[in-house]
C-alpha cells in the first residue's frame, strides 16, 4: 500500500522513513492564510487551535487526493500550531518573533496540536484526528541561548518556534502526550487512520531499518 504525504515537511518525512515507510511527497499547494480565513469569516470568530490544524490538514489531503487521481494509495495530510498563554502559534518566520516568542515561553507549558487528515483513494472517504501533547520548557533558559537558538535559523520555519528533535531538543524539560506530536506528525494517531481505512500498518513498511 502507498502513502502519499501532502506535505514537504522534513520532519514528518524523517518520521515516517524512522517508522519504516518511505512515502511518496506531493506538495499541496494550499493558501492557509487564505484558508483559515475564510473559515474564520464564516463561523464569525477565530478557530480554535484543534479545528484550524484539523481543517488544513484535511484541505491538504483533499488537494492531493484531486491532483493524484483514483490510486490504490492513502494520503495524508497534516499541520500542527502551538498554543500558549491563551494565543495560537504557528510558524514565526522573522528572528525577532522568534526571540519573542521564547522570551515568554521558558519555564512555561504550552500545548502542540496535531491535526492530521487521511484519505482513502481507492473509496474516497476521509478520516481525521487532532493528537495534542504538552511541551514544559525549561525554567533556567538564558538569553544567550535563546540568541544563539534563533540565530540557527532551525525556529523560524516550524510551529511554535521549536522542534523536539533538533537544537531546541535540550530546551524541552518535559512531553506529555506523544512525543512524535510534537515533531509534526503522531504516528500513533495516523495508525488508528490507517486501521479505520481497513488498511493493516504492516502493508506500509517498504523501508529496511538503518544499520
Amino acid at each position: 500500500m502507498r502513502l502519499i504525504l501532502a506535505s514537504t515537511s522534513p520532519a514528518r518525512l524523517a518520521l515516517l522513513r524512522a517508522a519504516g515507510i518511505e512515502p511518496e511527497t506531493v506538495p499541496p499547494g494550499v493558501d492557509e492564510e487564505a484558508a483559515v480565513a475564510a473559515a474564520e469569516l464564516q463561523r464569525g470568530a477565530p478557530l480554535e487551535p484543534a479545528e484550524l490544524v484539523q481543517l488544513l490538514a484535511r484541505l491538504k489531503a483533499e488537494a492531493v487526493a484531486a491532483a493524484v487521481g483514483t490510486t490504490d494509495g492513502l494520503i495524508l495530510g497534516g499541520d500542527s500550531a502551538f498554543a500558549f498563554g491563551g494565543t495560537t502559534f504557528g510558524k514565526p518566520h522573522e528572528p525577532a518573533v522568534a526571540t519573542a516568542r521564547w522570551l515568554a515561553q521558558r519555564g512555561g507549558t504550552g500545548v502542540l496540536h496535531s491535526g492530521h487528515f487521511l484519505v482513502d483513494a481507492r473509496t474516497g472517504e476521509g478520516f481525521g484526528e487532532t493528537a495534542h501533547a504538552s511541551v514544559r520548557f525549561a525554567a533556567d533558559l538564558d538569553d544567550e541561548e535563546i540568541t544563539a537558538y534563533v540565530a540557527s535559523g532551525e525556529p523560524l520555519s516550524v510551529a511554535g518556534a521549536f522542534t523536539i528533535d533538533g537544537l531546541a531538543g535540550p530546551f524541552i524539560e518535559h512531553v506529555d502526550g506523544d512525543p512524535s506530536t510534537v515533531v509534526g506528525l503522531s504516528l500513533s494517531t495516523l495508525r488508528r487512520l490507517v486501521r479505520r481505512t481497513g488498511t493493516s500498518w504492516p502493508s506500509l513498511w517498504n523501508r529496511r531499518p538503518a544499520a
